[in-house]
């Protein structure tokens, strides 16, 4: 087999892993949204287990890469390709981390009354695996525009976080007991809104290998 054949057969490899990663990851943000809303431990302690899974797909990936480069003589595209895939992997961990994190809050508010009905940070969860899905289509496609597109979504999750934050605040100074409950809130609002901050990396990235340019198209995340 020509060393070029097998080079596109390895990377489609491992293109297929990042979309199974993907869905890994859109799956802990679901379900750790789900354990806060429902009050399930359970299924929080589960989330948070599983987050191990996530890392070690993240490392075979990795190993991959590295061995393609290794051994396959990359030219410089396939090198922009191969680094660009690395960077969107640890993204991808990133986010597990964001949805561990949720989790993690799942378990310190326990069986907590809720403070209010959960109705935007469900929202903000559904926007960032929407793009987070597009992201990794906008990947396998190729497809510079429509990753430059979910960049711009990325308002709708920022615009959902202010609001959930005023809205908390407005309770803590409404009502001084509802600090700690409210805290906890904002920080799941927070790690969402991390998380689709990621997903905008994710399509930089895919900009990266269609374009050659390097550049940060959306606002400064940090």
């Amino acid at each position: 087999m020509e060393i070029r054949t097998i080079f596109h057969k390895r990377l489609r490899e491992i293109q297929d892993d990042i979309l199974a990663m993907g869905s890994m990851v859109e799956k802990a943000i679901s379900r750790s949204i789900e354990a806060l809303k429902n009050r399930d431990l359970a299924l929080a302690h589960q989330i948070i287990a599983d987050d191990q899974k996530i890392n070690e797909k993240r490392f075979k990936i990795e190993e991959k890469c590295i061995q393609l480069i290794a051994t396959q003589q990359p030219m410089a595209t396939d090198l922009r390709i191969i680094m660009s895939v690395h960077s969107i992997t640890s993204e991808l961990e990133r986010i597990a981390d964001h949805a561990e994190g949720i989790a993690k809050i799942a378990v310190m508010i326990g069986d907590e009354p809720p403070l209010k009905p959960l109705v935007d940070i469900p929202r903000m969860a559904d926007k960032t695996n929407d793009m987070l899905r597009r992201s990794l289509e906008a990947l396998v496609n190729r497809d510079a525009g429509a990753a430059k597109e979910i960049i711009v979504e990325d308002d709708e999750v920022d615009n959902l976080y202010n609001q959930v934050f005023r809205e908390l605040l407005t309770f803590m100074l409404e009502d001084p007991k509802t600090i700690t409950r409210a805290t906890r809130l904002i920080w799941v609002a927070h790690n969402l809104e991390r998380s689709a901050d990621r997903v905008t990396n994710i399509c930089e990235r895919v900009v990266f290998i269609v374009t050659g340019k390097m550049e940060e198209i959306g606002a400064s995340k940090y």
